[in-house]
């Protein structure tokens, strides 16, 4: 699925859904590993988004002798289905082909965008065959030039998260992705992060680095409010984990929303967009009421609604 970017300024295309300033922000529910390689938990974690109202789940795509460091293949580990090698473990939660074939058919019959972040160029191929809308950059990956160049030959838009990244650092990825078909993504890497970390200040100061890319938010906290903060400071893309219950095993866990936090979170994210509104200021059908009972003086100026009024 070949993206073309609009000309409008921050508007960028996932799939057939607009991302930008003009438009409800597009928020992505982050499975990631969180299925601990159970299909079935899969499944019902994209229900969860289903439910929420999320716009996409997002997965992470490995090839697990690729990513995983060589030293660490033999170190054994104790994990939920028993002690085995780091290199096992890493293909015991890889999904394959057959895996991504049933969330691929299952999230068509839904009706819910998929996409994943792919860690190694393989990973991109493998993802492409899917006709993903869209390749999420994990921070880890931001320096990886090799990676940046297969996700930009795709076409397809590059969702860039931030984390544990210098400006100069983010500079050079944009550059090597090309700002035309990017959305860049504040974040901060540490799980879960803490509030004084968060700096959601850093969302306007990518807006004006950045004046034509449209600038999301990946949380990695615990609570929702400063994730709907950043929708009310402009993020037009918002991500937040996803679990079923942040007692599972899994690094990521801890720093997920359960499904009822993922629906208090939407449901918020939507009546901050509502009220926020178009920065014009008017005169509301349902002030003219108040203005004729508490109005004493109507002013030296005074258009024809308010005198009607």
């Amino acid at each position: 699925m070949i993206n073309t970017p609009s000309s409008t300024t921050r508007e960028r295309l996932i799939g057939d859904r607009p991302v930008g300033p003009a438009h409800p922000a597009y928020v992505t529910a982050e499975i990631g590993l969180n299925h601990n390689g159970s299909i079935d938990t899969c499944l019902q974690l994209i229900d969860v988004a289903l439910d929420a109202g999320a716009d996409a789940v997002k997965f992470q795509k490995r090839t697990p002798e690729v990513c995983t460091p060589r030293d660490q293949w033999d170190v054994e580990r104790d994990t939920p289905w028993g002690r085995m090698t780091y290199i096992e473990y890493r293909h015991r939660i890889e999904f394959g082909a057959d895996e991504y074939q049933v969330i691929d058919d299952y999230c068509a019959e839904k009706g819910i965008q998929w996409f994943a972040s792919p860690w190694d160029t393989e990973s991109v191929e493998f993802l492409n065959d899917f006709d993903v809308p869209a390749h999420k950059i994990a921070s880890a990956c931001l320096t990886d030039d090799e990676l940046l160049r297969a996700i930009r030959a795709s076409g397809r838009t590059a969702i860039l998260s931030t984390g544990m990244s210098t400006p100069a650092q983010i500079r050079h990825a944009v550059e090597v992705l090309g700002s035309r078909n990017v959305i860049l993504v504040h974040a901060t890497s540490t799980y879960p992060a803490a509030n004084d970390e968060l700096n959601l200040r850093m969302i306007g100061t990518l807006m004006a680095e950045y004046p034509n890319v449209p600038i999301g938010y990946s949380g990695h906290e615990r609570g929702l409010q400063t994730t709907v903060a950043a929708a009310a400071l402009g993020a037009c893309f918002i991500e937040r984990h996803i679990t079923l219950d942040r007692t599972m095993w899994g690094s990521d866990q801890a720093a997920s929303l359960e499904p009822g936090g993922l629906i208090r979170l939407v449901r918020d994210v939507r009546v901050i967009e509502e009220a926020l509104g178009d920065g014009v200021k008017r005169v509301y059908e349902g002030e003219y009421a108040a203005m004729r009972k508490l109005r004493r003086v109507a002013g030296v100026v005074a258009d024809a609604a308010q005198q009607v009024a």
